[in-house]
């Protein structure tokens, strides 16, 4: 088979890693990068830490309004794929890029396989729920990581194609865990001790574009008694300077000392992984670190006023908490998950499975 397969974000490199090595064993793949984040910690180190081969194409997109960004990607994105006619277009997840890959695919009448198909937050005002509503309409061959997800296409109608694979993302980080604990550093750079801090990343458009609820984010993380590390989106840090809020990184390696929220820059993965899994908690607009906390044992807080990963608050291990500073606060100091961590998401095979089902269902 060929296949190409459209990437642009940071989650999105996260889980073609594992996707990407399995499939280039048995098949072709064409690797398109379009570009939505061009920053070197947003994208390039990834490339590097999770051993995904440069892309064939990169198309250059970079930020802007969601129509123009998703217009230019899709104009582009036809252009390879009528140059390349594969049998596939694989897509990941929920963002501008996956929905531009979904459409100039389906124009031109080329399968396509969406991995992490059936998440709903049943927000529509959510950007990330439309685009994976539509690219589950237009795809052919739909792989989810759970029951939920199969249950919440079943309810749309959408039952054909149809496949629980398990998330792709517990293969990527059972492969960087290992490599994590050799390789990083992050904590002796900042000055961290294991289980001392609380890391919080705050990206998603509910949050970031609605000024009152930024900034009360911002204030909450600024009460709590420890460390809270904030690594920086770089949209989040463009809209915070709108707003005047000065998030500057500490000068020294030491952050000990540093108010809180402490700004960092976006870390590589290998970092992240390590920072995550020595924080004493998450808190988090992120769907991929709510699963990430669940598999590295630490309890999340979802700062959003829903979840995707139904599973993960079910089992007691993540809240739901959005931007209640009260419900914040009290989940900090008084919130324990239970001891059981019941398995969730599949065994970290779920790349095989998903090329597996590509090959029954090629063209």
């Amino acid at each position: 088979m060929n296949i190409v397969t459209i990437v642009g974000a940071r989650p999105q490199f996260i889980k073609a890693a594992p996707v990407s090595r399995e499939l280039r064993h048995r098949h072709t793949e064409v690797l398109v990068h379009t570009g939505q984040h061009y920053d070197h910690n947003m994208s390039a180190v990834f490339f590097d830490e999770l051993r995904i081969p440069a892309p064939d194409y990169d198309l250059g997109v970079g930020s802007g309004p969601h129509g123009g960004q998703t217009g230019a990607m899709l104009a582009r994105i036809e252009e390879v794929l009528l140059e390349r006619r594969p049998d596939w277009v694989l897509i990941y997840g929920d963002t501008n890029s996956t929905l531009a890959g979904a459409l100039a695919a389906a124009k031109l009448l080329i399968p396509i396989c969406h991995i992490e198909a059936g998440l709903r937050s049943f927000n529509r005002r959510m950007p990330e729920e439309i685009n994976r509503v539509v690219a589950d309409r237009l795809s052919e061959l739909l792989l989810c990581p759970s029951g939920t997800a199969v249950d919440n296409l079943a309810i749309e109608g959408i039952v054909r194609g149809v496949h629980i694979v398990g998330d792709v993302m517990a293969d990527a980080l059972a492969d960087a865990a290992g490599r994590a604990a050799g390789r990083s550093d992050v904590l002796e750079r900042l000055g961290l001790s294991h289980k001392a801090y609380l890391l919080a990343t705050v990206h998603r458009a509910e949050n970031t574009e609605d000024p009152a609820r930024l900034l009360a984010l911002l204030g909450v993380l600024a009460e709590m008694e420890e460390p809270v590390v904030f690594p920086v989106h770089p949209g989040t840090r463009r809209r915070l300077a709108e707003l005047g809020f000065s998030c500057a990184v500490p000068g020294a390696a030491d952050v000990r000392g540093a108010p809180n929220p402490i700004c960092i820059e976006p870390l590589g993965y290998l970092d992240m992984v390590k920072l995550e899994g020595a924080a004493r908690m998450i808190l988090t607009d992120s769907g991929g670190m709510q699963k990430e906390a669940y598999w590295l044992g630490v309890p999340c807080l979802t700062l959003r006023d829903e979840t995707e990963w139904v599973e993960t608050v079910r089992a007691g291990w993540n809240r739901v908490v959005g931007a209640d500073r009260e419900r914040i606060l009290d989940a900090v100091r008084l919130w324990n998950p239970p001891p059981e961590r019941p398995a969730l998401y599949g065994d970290a095979h779920a790349a095989a499975r998903c090329i597996e089902r590509m090959e029954q269902a090629a063209p």
